[in-house]
């Protein structure tokens, strides 16, 4: 594990500095995708629940309102600030993908919500995924639907003008496909349980909110480093200029896919 490159510290970086952002107005839009795998999971009263790059803490939150004891993890400590408001007695703390700090076989269910194709190693991050789970217990892999007639997938994408090559990175969409998913999980030596898909449409009330969401991503806040936030807000209106409705607010068709599977 020592000789692996590490991702955290950027990651961390990056998707810490607009937190708050990130919360109030794009990890909200996930919420569907969270209480459906929570309730796929029978996450409840007394389950250990432990949440993969954890982000903000919407999931955990969520979980922990059904009864769960619940812990995270997630390179950013700005969006950990976030999850500790939102659960104070849960356990958050600062980690790479590849090395949560925690005992082996400690958890009922752990997910992981967009963010094992991320690590530097996705391979070694879902093998300790699979090391902290109980045997027998739920680990959940979400990633991004198909990206084929999805609205959301051109916003995912539009970025990539203002953004230097990245050889070798893989993308938002790396695993959508259900084969690649798969497989990615039995090489884990996770037995696959069932796939769920699930409709997250994006709803922002008006533009002001739209920018704030996406320009709180990781992403975003690398392609105002390079080329300024303007240039970032600008892409971004005119990639939102489809899904504007007549009240002003913007609606954007986003789904993803879960993986759930026996540790």
């Amino acid at each position: 594990m020592e000789d692996r490159p590490r991702t955290g510290a950027e990651n961390g970086r990056l998707w810490g500095s607009r937190a708050r952002d990130w919360a109030d107005c794009q990890e909200v839009q996930c919420r569907p995708l969270f209480e459906e795998v929570l309730t796929r999971c029978a996450v409840g009263p007394g389950t250990r629940y432990l949440d993969a790059g954890c982000g903000a803490g919407l999931a955990a939150k969520l979980a922990a309102d059904r009864g769960a004891r619940v812990a995270g993890f997630d390179a950013a400590e700005g969006m950990l600030a976030v999850a500790r408001s939102r659960v104070s007695h849960g356990d958050f703390r600062q980690a790479e993908l590849e090395q949560p700090p925690f005992a082996t076989g400690t958890f009922d269910v752990v997910t992981g919500f967009n963010s094992f194709q991320f690590a530097a190693d996705p391979a070694a991050a879902l093998a300790q995924a699979k090391r902290v789970a109980k045997p027998g217990g739920t680990v959940a892999v979400a990633v991004w639907g198909t990206p084929e007639g999805m609205e959301a997938a051109a916003i995912a994408r539009a970025l990539r003008p203002l953004l230097p090559p990245a050889p070798n990175t893989p993308g938002p969409f790396s695993l959508s496909d259900e084969g690649e998913l798969r497989d990615f999980a039995a090489r884990a030596g996770l037995e696959a349980i069932e796939t769920v898909e699930v409709d997250c449409p994006w709803h922002y009330a008006d533009l002001e909110t739209a920018l704030r969401g996406l320009s709180s991503a990781g992403v975003s806040v690398r392609a105002a480093e390079l080329a300024g936030a303007e240039a970032v807000d600008r892409i971004h209106r005119e990639t939102l200029a489809p899904f504007r409705r007549a009240d002003g607010s913007y609606r954007v068709g986003a789904r993803f896919r879960c993986l759930l599977t026996r540790a």
